[in-house]
């Protein structure tokens, strides 16, 4: 049963008209869910009161995956088809999957990314396949399945579905990552309201609370990414002034230092198996994780043969092996505060995002590097979700009185497109404010040229090898001219999210083309629409769990009343009704947080039906109670 929100007038919609929205932090080690309730922020727990939920997806060839803890736990076990880390491969090609060293089986996908066709990349090898137990699946259907488990525990927790979620992605996601992003929410059946960048969620959710103004840097170390934002917040205006990062830099790479550690100190690493190494790996975040508080730990863990490894490790030696990385995070806060024309000490705040940065070292590098120690009175696993719960909220219509703040974000990499020679013309250029809008005028380069090719390109480098190609496609109709005669306008257009359409028109004749960027590391329709397909067998299970829960809560209730009524009404029954009405009531609570659906819904029936008797005699005697002593004049 959904609670109703009660509100003052004018405050916020009546109760029946408030909208369920939710904010999702989509991260490369742990995902979180979270919504706005009596105007504050809340991060959703799971049914064991937990609020992080590890982005694993575990697949079987002949059941449903697993998500979360338990797929976690069997990552040493069942490597090959445990999934983690899964966001360092959204938007990218098989190529780039396979150059980042990880041990995951990958393979291309048939037919796409095929050069020369509107959504190609120049030396894409198309959208990155994981071969799994389940088959071969892209990024996108894995992290569908992290967002479908996050979205069942929202709509658990709130009681009725959801009208929308904003979802972050790091500051420095290019179109294709971002991209990727939307299409796993669709797949999860979820309304995007928004893309969120990470480090500007967190300056929302850090910013609202603390009623902040001035410029604050947001430093964002996750598990696979790193973001730095500076942003500007004025009375209730949240401008983001610059950002930079690195989304292949964060918390797994440090712990990939570990791990080359101890295979460099123990004989034999060589001929370890795919089994040994993730258990390695699962062994060394440990290790780093437990070196935030100790001086020294061992890193370990059992081989599959059943072989022992233990490597001490303290943390003078982690934080030298870690500094090479750090310093990295720190020449992109440098650029991000020389783009925004600012010096350290012109930043107020430094907020901190993301596990990495319980670490001390990092902590003590930012400090030295902005003169001050960083903001930690946020959860920093939690502070991304809080912000964009609050962003869904508002996107929602659930504004309250008072509440009236904007947001402005900005485009991460420079978009652009391709020259004579190979040569990038950029037309947005990064820390571009969003939503918005360039053109600029090309024309054409032979006598008598009907037709003109167009490359969109997004990066900062000045040979378009050197750059992400987005899309390809071609304006036909331009009427026979001289050289350099036509007029041909191309207008880019970026919108909140930050996804880029891009329109080219003949300004003589008005013939007109067009594109809406879907890069080829993202899904194609075609592909939605098959995964959604394929998904009617996850949607059964989820609507089946939800059954089981909601049968679960009437047993839990109907076994907490029938008991309290035998303790007071007992008396009502004989011998042989008491012990029929206890046999059917020891039934229903032995097996009431059950995962029988049909046991636990035939138990509840069996002690319904063995107490009607016995509510109806209860429903007697409180009439005769009332209505003792009384007239009949007196009830008229």
């Amino acid at each position: 049963m959904a609670l109703l929100q009660i509100s003052e007038p004018g405050e916020s919609p009546a109760p029946h008209q408030r909208k369920l929205a939710v904010g999702i932090d989509l991260g490369t080690t742990n995902s979180l869910v979270a919504t706005v309730r009596s105007s504050v922020p809340e991060v959703l727990l799971d049914e064991s009161g937990r609020a992080l939920l590890p982005s694993a997806v575990r697949y079987f060839s002949d059941r449903q995956p697993i998500v979360g803890h338990d797929a976690l736990g069997a990552q040493a076990e069942d490597p090959s088809n445990t999934i983690v880390s899964v966001k360092r491969f959204m938007g990218r090609t098989t190529e780039e999957a396979r150059a980042s060293g990880s041990a995951y089986d990958f393979v291309d996908a048939p037919g796409v990314g095929t050069p020369g066709t509107e959504t190609s990349g120049a030396g894409a090898s198309g959208t990155v396949r994981l071969r799994t137990a389940h088959g071969d699946l892209t990024p996108v259907e894995v992290s569908s399945h992290i967002l479908a488990r996050l979205r069942s525990r929202a709509e658990a927790a709130l009681g009725d579905e959801l009208v929308g979620a904003v979802i972050t992605v790091p500051a420095y996601f290019d179109d294709a990552q971002r991209q990727a992003t939307r299409d796993a929410a669709r797949l999860a059946g979820l309304n995007v309201l928004r893309l969120l960048n990470e480090p500007t969620a967190a300056a929302i959710a850090y910013g609202l609370e603390n009623a902040a103004e001035g410029v604050y840097a947001v430093y964002d170390l996750g598990g696979g990414t790193f973001d730095v934002s500076i942003l500007r917040l004025t009375k209730g205006v949240f401008e983001v002034v610059a950002t930079g990062g690195d989304t292949a830099l964060g918390g797994d790479d440090f712990d990939a230092l570990i791990a080359q550690r101890v295979t460099e100190a123990v004989a034999g690493s060589a001929g370890w198996s795919r089994h040994d190494r993730r258990a390695l790996l699962v062994a060394a975040r440990a290790a780093r994780e437990r070196l935030s508080d100790a001086d020294e730990t061992l890193v370990s863990f059992q081989l599959q043969d059943g072989t022992a490894v233990d490597v001490p490790l303290t943390r003078g030696q982690f934080e030298t092996m870690a500094a090479p990385l750090i310093e990295r995070t720190l020449d992109c806060a440098r650029r991000a505060l020389r783009d925004a024309n600012l010096q350290p000490a012109d930043v107020r705040g430094v907020v901190m995002v993301g596990g990495a940065t319980r670490t001390p070292v990092v902590r003590r590098a930012v400090g030295e590097l902005f003169g001050q120690p960083p903001l930690t009175d946020l959860d920093p696993d939690q502070v991304v979700a809080l912000g964009a719960a609050l962003q869904a909220n508002l996107l929602a219509g659930n504004r309250m009185a008072g509440e009236d703040w904007l947001l402005l974000d900005v485009i991460p990499l420079s978009l652009g497109l391709e020259t004579m020679g190979g040569l990038v013309e950029r037309i947005i250029p990064r820390n571009s404010t969003i939503p918005v809008a360039r053109a600029q005028e090309f024309t054409t380069f032979k006598d008598g040229q009907g037709a003109m090719s167009i490359h969109v390109v997004q990066g900062e480098r000045e040979l378009v090898s050197a750059c992400r190609s987005l899309a390809r496609f071609e304006l036909r109709g331009i009427p026979p001219m001289v050289a350099g005669a036509a007029r041909i306008r191309v207008t880019f257009q970026v919108d909140a999210d930050g996804l880029l359409g891009v329109t080219a028109r003949e300004q003589t004749t008005g013939v007109e083309a067009s594109v809406t960027v879907k890069p080829s590391y993202g899904l194609s329709d075609d592909d939605i629409t098959r995964m959604l397909a394929d998904s009617i067998d996850q949607a059964d299970a989820d609507a089946r769990a939800r059954m089981l829960r909601e049968q679960q809560v009437e047993a839990r209730q109907l076994v907490e009343s029938v008991r309290a009524a035998l303790a007071v009404d007992g008396d009502l029954l004989d011998d042989g009704e008491r012990a029929h009405v206890d046999e059917a009531l020891a039934r229903a609570d032995s097996v009431r947080d059950g995962d029988d659906l049909e046991q636990v819904r035939a138990a509840v029936s069996a002690l319904s039906e063995a107490t009607d008797a016995f509510a109806a005699r209860r429903m007697d005697r409180s009439i005769r109670k009332a209505l003792s002593g009384r007239k009949l004049d007196e009830l008229s």
